[in-house]
C-alpha cells in the first residue's frame, strides 16, 4: 500500500493537447493532461485559473471538465474550453455547466419522487379535478 501525503503545494505540470480554435463556436478547445505525482488530484478551479494565466483571458471564460485519473494515479486527462466571450458561452455552453460556472441560477424543483408520484395520482382523474390531484395528500 502507497502512502502519499496530500500536499496542495506540491508541483502541477499542465499540458494541452489536441488544441483547435473554434471559429464556429467561438471557443478555444483543448484536452487537457495533468501531472500530479505528490497529489491525489487537482482541482478545476486550480486549473481554471492556471490555464487563464497561461491564455491571458479572464477565468470565468475558462471551462474544465470531464477528467479522469488514469489507473495509478498521478496524473489525469480531461477536456477544457476557452471562450472568446461571455455572450458566446451563455449561448453555446449547456446550462448544467452554467450553473456549475456560476453563469445560471439553479433551477429548484421537487424531488423525482414526488413528481412521479404527482403524475401518477393525476392519473386517476379527468377534467379539472386533475389539478387538485397533482396536489400533496392532505393529512387526517
Amino acid at each position: 500500500m502507497c502512502n502519499v501525503q496530500a500536499d496542495s503545494s506540491a508541483p502541477v505540470t499542465i499540458r494541452t493537447r489536441k488544441f483547435l480554435s473554434n471559429r464556429l463556436l467561438q471557443r478555444r478547445q483543448f484536452v487537457i493532461e495533468v501531472l500530479h505525482p505528490s497529489r491525489p488530484n487537482v482541482s478545476k478551479t486550480e486549473l481554471s485559473e492556471r490555464l487563464a494565466k497561461t491564455y491571458q483571458v479572464d477565468k470565468a471564460r475558462v471551462i474544465t471538465f470531464g477528467f479522469k485519473t488514469i489507473f495509478g494515479g498521478g496524473r489525469s486527462t480531461g477536456f477544457g474550453l476557452i471562450y472568446d466571450t461571455e455572450e458566446a458561452q451563455r449561448r453555446f455552453e449547456p446550462k448544467y455547466r452554467l450553473v456549475r460556472g456560476g453563469l445560471a441560477p439553479k433551477v429548484e424543483r421537487p424531488s423525482r419522487k414526488l413528481r412521479h408520484e404527482r403524475k401518477n395520482r393525476a392519473k386517476k382523474f379527468r377534467g379539472t379535478k386533475k389539478s387538485k390531484a397533482a396536489e400533496p395528500a392532505k393529512k387526517k
